[in-house]
């Protein structure tokens, strides 16, 4: 990966402070698939964070494989805490 890019693409995504900005420069960013992608990731997420449903539901609710919710859910036990924080007040508040 770029890392040039990578923080490029960052830096954009931040000074793009109006949601309906961010949303157009996802829009021309990202096809159509990579954008339900990117929703079918934050539900897993944050249905992860919940902890209101067994993986198996959460794989059934978003028609993904049980693999993919495993894979969320091991990436959530190598965020720092800071990231943790963050994603449950943002979910949970």
């Amino acid at each position: 990966m770029d890392k040039d890019g990578w923080q490029g693409f960052l830096e954009l995504c931040l000074a793009a402070k109006d949601k309906q900005i961010l949303s157009e420069l996802f829009v021309l960013l990202l096809t159509a698939e990579e954008k339900a992608s990117l929703e079918s990731r934050y539900h897993i997420i944050k249905s992860l964070l919940e902890q209101k449903k067994s993986q198996r539901q959460i794989a059934e609710d978003f028609n993904v494989s049980i693999a993919t919710i495993t894979r969320g859910s091991n990436e959530l036990k190598r965020i720092s805490p800071a990231l943790r924080e963050f994603l449950i007040n943002k979910f949970l508040g």
